[in-house]
Parts: C-alpha cells; structure tokens; sequence
C-alpha cells in the first residue's frame, strides 16, 4: 500500500468518526429513561439510569421547589432532566426542543416570557444554559451532537 492510499488522520472522514465516537462518550452521562417531575416526587429515592448504565440521582431539594413553584398540569407533563441540545456548529446557543421545558423555565422565572417556540425549539444562550444548571442541579443537562 503505497503512502496515497493510507489514511491519515487528518482526513475529514476519519475525523469525523473519531468525533462521534467521543461525543458518545461524552453523552453516557446523559439520562436514558427520563421521567415526570410528578413521578420522580413519588419516588422514595429520585433517580434514573444513564445511557452508560450508571445510575443518576435527582436533588430532591431541587425537584421540590420546581414543584412549588409550577402549575400541576406542567408537573404531570415536564420530563426531567430537561435537555438542551448543544451542536458544535451553533457556537453560542443550546436548543430546548420541549415546548413544556419551556413553559416551566418561564414559570419559574428563569427565561423571559418573551420567548417563543419556532420550528422545533427555542435557541437560548449557552450562558444562560449554564446559569440554569446551576440554580437546578440535577434537572437539567446538557447534549451534545
């Protein structure tokens, strides 16, 4: 095989599937089994399992004053973690593609109610993503693709 047939690892190809087999990796942490913020409030011990098979615990602090804090039909619907979906080519901003995530961040005053759901999701700030996982630990993550 002479050096012209060879692949290098600066081909696109090959960067590209050595790229996704690390965004893999990076999204085992992620929750595979996401459920209600009313279900999770029943559990003795919130939890669920992550795609890498590890289990992964709610703050029940923090799944609490959600709870106190949004009307109940968004409780039964709200699917926790809520996800935001980062993707390498939109440097700034992170896509939440629930309408209900949305509805719940406004109500708990954490998003301007200004703002709206257009073709598939609402683009906010990575920024602002990363204040959110601070004042709601556990309950929000993080998706890379």
């Amino acid at each position: 095989m002479d050096a012209m047939e060879r692949t290098h690892l600066t081909d696109e190809g090959v960067l590209k599937r050595w790229f996704m087999l690390e965004m893999r990796r990076v999204n085992d942490g992620t929750v595979s089994e996401r459920k209600t913020l009313l279900a999770l409030l029943h559990e003795e011990i919130p939890s669920s399992v992550t795609k890498g098979g590890m289990e992964y615990r709610f703050d029940r602090r923090v799944l609490t004053e959600m709870a106190r804090a949004l009307p109940v039909d968004i409780t039964k619907k709200l699917r926790i973690p809520m996800l935001f979906y980062c993707d390498t080519e939109v440097k700034n901003s992170c896509l939440l593609s629930e309408r209900v995530a949305m509805d719940a961040l406004k109500e708990l005053g954490a998003i301007s109610p200004l703002r709206t759901f257009h073709e598939g999701g609402v683009w906010i700030s990575r920024a602002i993503v990363y204040s959110l996982i601070a004042r709601f630990p556990t309950a929000i993550q993080i998706v890379m693709r």
